[in-house]
């Protein structure tokens, strides 16, 4: 096993070679932490080597949902029940903890730190390793602010550098935001979900900006220095930052299943929070909400956007994916789905 191969690309084009010669399986592990900079390999690794990327533990991964609702069995239109183990101050918790498999098992207020220390050395250390550029700092950590002040929104870079110049005292020209985000990206912090391509019969047109997203809440909480405290206190905040906890185990569940996720918003701001959508075309649409008051609400927005889509592809479930107790199916088809009792 390689760790951090990519400060050393010529062992990739080894590797392939060896492989080439040998013909064996199995025979190497690479890992990093940043994707190395274009050009410095020699081939493809296509049909030799097979990438898969890692992300933080799940909440079913780290034990703290229960299972008792599987992506498989809703896709299946089965019956669904379950009870989350997790209150809201639960939920709070584990957001600004993250799914940072060293911080699981540590039941004091050290595990808030890891986070936080991250994202230090993110801005201090990592957005020059990665290509041996100088970046500003201070840019850095506005242009990570403002990616979480956004947080779970469409956000475009304009607004983003109207963000900073307002409330960072940073002036940043666009190339260099252009240049800091590719960066993050490279870093694997933050990662673009597309708007959908399905086919609708929406009269209206379908908005396409990208939502840039954390690979992990907790970063977002860490960049904003905030408190499990300051979620239970601030609702709004935490029920976006809820829903970049629900992106992230999303994108694990789909990811095992060869799915992907976007989203639908179009010029009327008539918007889905996340589409899942399978290899095999199956797919099914899915609203976030932190608590179970909004509920009937969502499912009524789900059920008018089943009206947009081309009876040729219809989605697969509706599902309103939440921080509350329970997990059931209402009597109009609709999944009301726990976050605390879900697995891919």
């Amino acid at each position: 096993m390689f760790d951090e191969w990519q400060m050393y690309p010529v062992i990739w084009d080894a590797i392939r070679t060896d492989v080439d010669h040998t013909g064996l399986q199995g025979e190497y592990i690479l890992t990093g932490s940043a994707r190395p900079a274009e050009g410095l390999t020699m081939h493809t690794g296509t049909g030799r080597i097979s990438r898969v990327l890692m992300r933080p533990m799940s909440l079913y991964e780290s034990g703290e949902s229960t299972g008792e609702v599987s992506l498989e069995d809703i896709f299946n239109n089965k019956d669904i029940s379950g009870v989350s183990k997790l209150s809201l101050e639960d939920l709070a918790s584990i957001i600004v903890r993250g799914g940072w498999p060293a911080s699981i098992n540590i039941h004091n207020d050290i595990k808030y730190r890891i986070s936080k220390e991250y994202v230090k050395a993110l801005i201090h250390e990592e957005v020059v390793k990665v290509d041996g550029v100088e970046r500003n700092p201070e840019k850095m950590q506005s242009v990570l602010r403002s990616l979480a002040r956004n947080i779970s929104t469409p956000v475009s870079k304009e607004t983003i550098t109207k963000d900073i110049k307002d409330n960072f005292d940073n002036d940043i020209s666009r190339p260099t935001l252009n240049d800091y985000i590719n960066t993050l990206e490279k870093l694997y912090v933050i990662e673009g979900i597309k708007a959908t391509n399905l086919n609708l019969r929406s009269k209206y047109a379908i908005r396409t900006t990208s939502k840039k997203i954390f690979v992990d809440p907790s970063i977002a909480t860490a960049v904003l220095d905030i408190t499990p405290n300051d979620l239970i206190n601030d609702l709004n905040t935490f029920g976006f930052i809820f829903e970049s906890l629900c992106i992230r185990d999303l994108e694990i569940y789909s990811q095992s299943n060869g799915g992907n996720i976007t989203f639908y918003r179009d010029e009327k701001d008539f918007e889905i929070d996340a589409i899942l959508k399978l290899s095999n075309g199956k797919w099914g649409a899915i609203e976030i909400k932190l608590g179970a008051g909004y509920v009937d609400d969502a499912a009524e927005n789900l059920l008018k956007f089943q009206e947009k889509v081309n009876p040729k592809n219809k989605p697969a479930f509706l599902m309103v994916l939440t921080g509350a107790t329970y997990s059931y199916r209402r009597e109009d088809g609709v999944y009301v789905v726990s976050i605390g009792t879900l697995k891919d």
